[in-house]
């Protein structure tokens, strides 16, 4: 598949095909998404429940949303937005991927519209949606600010995104990197690159420069004691996630 103007980095790619068979092990290669993955749906379902007026008490609160979730990996997003009724498309620029999330969503009886795709391509296509899932991807793209663009064209006018990366500072270096990556060994050596951290000011920018306005800041805080991650509204020193809206 030859998609022109893209964003995608194939050495970023390369690293997470080569994980693509471990998404859905919660002990494996993914499981630090996996513990994160309750305080990032906490934090998506409350903003787009405000966003759009739902109430979450109800059996299928999104029914009626079109959710794109960009970056969607094996699929920890998505299945829980297609389980609150949303029309989900899931998109990733790892090929490999996509059978393992269809396989997981075909298993759990749900109905997502997976596909190998870029964010350009479907915005070239003219696709269009009520939020866009952008969750630990824009740190691994090649141009952040054109991958936003095409984000921002995704959304109908008054549409919501989520987007949460990594700050870049020397503690998320010994935690994101170090800790992560060489002490935990929770995540192959390399997964990230220190200088594609974004801060929380330079991607209000980005966002706000790709059409965007910036709504919410918060972090996502891992606790090593009681080994729980939390959110928090003071802590955006390492894992951070935003909500931006188009404006109508």
């Amino acid at each position: 598949m030859t998609i022109a103007q893209t964003t995608v980095d194939p050495g970023e790619v390369a690293k997470f095909e080569a994980m693509a068979a471990e998404w859905w092990d919660p002990t494996g290669k993914f499981k630090p998404l996996h513990m994160m993955n309750p305080v990032r749906l906490d934090y998506i379902t409350s903003q787009i429940a405000a966003e759009f007026g739902r109430d979450l008490s109800e059996p299928e609160p999104f029914k009626g949303l079109r959710i794109l979730d960009i970056g969607c990996g094996g699929g920890l997003l998505s299945e829980p937005m297609a389980r609150l009724g949303a029309g989900v498309v899931g998109a990733d620029a790892a090929e490999r991927n996509i059978p393992v999330a269809q396989v997981h969503a075909e298993q759990s009886g749900l109905d997502i519209d997976y596909r190998f795709t870029t964010a350009e391509a479907l915005a070239e296509a003219g696709e269009q949606f009520d939020a866009v899932l952008n969750m630990e991807v824009v740190e691994h793209v090649a141009d952040p600010l054109s991958y936003l663009t095409a984000c921002q064209q995704l959304l109908k006018p008054g549409g919501l995104m989520v987007a949460s990366t990594i700050n870049r500072n020397p503690k998320s270096f010994m935690v994101a990197i170090v800790g992560a990556e060489h002490v935990m060994r929770w995540l192959p050596k390399g997964t990230h690159e220190w200088s594609k951290f974004i801060t929380p000011d330079e991607l209000e920018k980005l966002a706000t420069d790709a059409g965007f306005r910036m709504v919410d800041k918060q972090g996502f805080v891992f606790n090593p004691v009681l080994w729980s991650w939390s959110i928090s509204s003071r802590d955006l020193s390492v894992n951070y996630v935003t909500a931006s809206v188009k404006p109508a």
